[in-house]
């Protein structure tokens, strides 16, 4: 966006924030990109916002010119949900990272919007509570809210939509409203908790998030299980779940991803599809767990189950399961991952895998998938040179495939990647006329489309 009513509420909020406001390429190019494929697209302006009032302030101004805000924090988004579309100012959220209050007794904590994960978990320690959803990146907690995060803890805690309790939100306009209690449950008006996680930054922008905290277990031990065969590694994650094993993770690699693990971590792993698991609970319990999970693996093809209670082993472990990502540069040096996922009925797993992966394996690109396959959500990674137009135009080929099965088999295509800019245009597909309300939502709430436009709540 250029203009001059660009140039003055620039102008103008600089007297304000000082040197806080920044034109600098450097800042912009910062704020212009995320984790995702998409090309970096610079804001005119960065703005580092310190409190809500000053947030207010920034909002207004630029309510009143139709100047496009973008919220940014962290940047760990996969889907470009942080990248401003239409320019205007990014505002950056990463100073207000106050944890505002920790209610032991009623196991809650109400944090600023840039308070990250770790640093919630970090300050919480010695309470005996902790901050369950784990999305890999050290993201921000009003991030995770708004994109509806979620990760390798979803099985047993659920994702952002089932632990946040309240939030405060500016709205587009420059108020500021509380939409919910600390209370665990409500009958009092809409929703309005439930409607701003999730929406991406296109309807207000969270400034405080209140999320549901949970007691550390007394024991927590991991484990790995190789398989003979990647639908046997599947179905004993299915036969899991069907038995009602309260496992608090169960992550899928293929030998791909195994691979890629060894040599970027330096583990040490059989190169096979591959579970990683994890339980919660008493001595007792955990071992119970771990031996009723072993036999169902041996009636798969598992193999060589090991479990430890050792903290190191289990942080190497989940490290590496975390770190995929960058894995991939062991695999092909200087590509970037495709990545994406989706999430089907668990009854429908197995199918949806393979079939992902003999798309794959009859294409000339590399992949590699992983998943939170306990909740039916896996994520495939095509290496890709973006600059090869053949190899952006194949991993798109492919990606339309995965989404149309996983739609025709009763699933989503974003189990917890959100939207963003990638995956717009399939919005329709999956929830038809009702795009047209979410549509019409945003034109309520956001009358002069300045929060986050491009994305939700404007599909054509």
């Amino acid at each position: 966006m250029s203009g001059q009513g660009l140039t003055d509420t620039i102008e103008s909020l600089r007297l304000h924030f000082g040197d806080r406001l920044s034109t600098a390429d450097a800042v912009r190019e910062h704020h212009g990109h995320d984790m995702s494929r998409q090309p970096t697209r610079m804001p005119d302006a960065v703005v580092y916002v310190e409190n809500e009032d000053e947030v207010a302030r920034v909002v207004s101004a630029c309510f009143a010119s139709g100047i496009p805000v973008t919220p940014f924090a962290a940047g760990s988004s996969m889907e470009g949900h942080t990248i401003p579309l239409k320019g205007g100012i990014s505002l950056d959220l990463t100073r207000m990272n106050r944890i505002l209050a920790v209610n032991n007794a009623d196991m809650d904590a109400q944090v600023q919007a840039g308070v990250t994960r770790k640093q919630l978990n970090a300050h919480i320690r010695d309470t005996g509570l902790f901050f369950p959803i784990d999305p890999g990146a050290d993201a921000s907690l009003g991030g995770m809210a708004s994109t509806r995060a979620s990760g390798t803890t979803a099985v047993r805690y659920g994702t952002m939509r089932e632990n946040v309790l309240a939030l405060r939100v500016v709205t587009p306009e420059g108020k500021i409203i509380t939409t919910g209690r600390r209370t665990r449950k409500s009958s009092t008006g809409y929703d309005l908790t439930k409607l701003f996680v999730g929406a991406e930054g296109t309807l207000g922008v969270i400034t405080e998030v209140t999320v549901k905290l949970h007691p550390i277990p007394e024991t927590i031990a991991s484990a790995v299980c190789s398989f003979a065969t990647m639908r046997g590694a599947v179905e004993a994650v299915v036969a899991t779940i069907q038995s009602g094993i309260p496992v608090a993770r169960i992550e899928f690699l293929d030998e791909v991803a195994v691979e890629a693990a060894n040599r970027h971590a330096g583990l040490s792993l059989k190169v096979a599809p591959t579970l990683f698991l994890e339980f919660h609970g008493s001595p007792r319990w955990v071992e119970e767990q771990s031996t009723t999970v072993r036999e169902i693996a041996d009636e798969f093809g598992g193999s060589d189950f090991a479990w430890s209670t050792r903290t190191e082993e289990r942080e190497r472990l989940w490290k590496a399961r975390h770190e995929t990502i960058y894995s991939n540069q062991t695999l092909r040096p200087g590509c970037k991952a495709f990545t994406t996922d989706v999430c089907v009925p668990i009854s429908r797993l197995a199918d949806s895998v393979m079939a992902a992966r003999e798309d794959i394996d009859s294409s000339f690109l590399i992949g590699k998938i992983i998943g939170h396959v306990g909740d039916g959500n896996f994520h495939v990674g095509y290496l890709i040179k973006p600059e090869i137009p053949e190899e952006l135009a194949e991993a798109e080929r492919l990606a339309e495939r995965l989404y149309q099965r996983a739609m025709d088999m009763g699933g989503t295509f974003s189990g917890e990647h959100g939207i963003g800019i990638s995956k717009l245009k399939y919005l329709r597909r999956e929830h038809g006329e009702a795009v047209d309300m979410m549509n019409a939502i945003k034109a309520a709430l956001d009358p002069r489309g300045i929060m986050n436009p491009g994305k939700l709540g404007q599909v054509e």
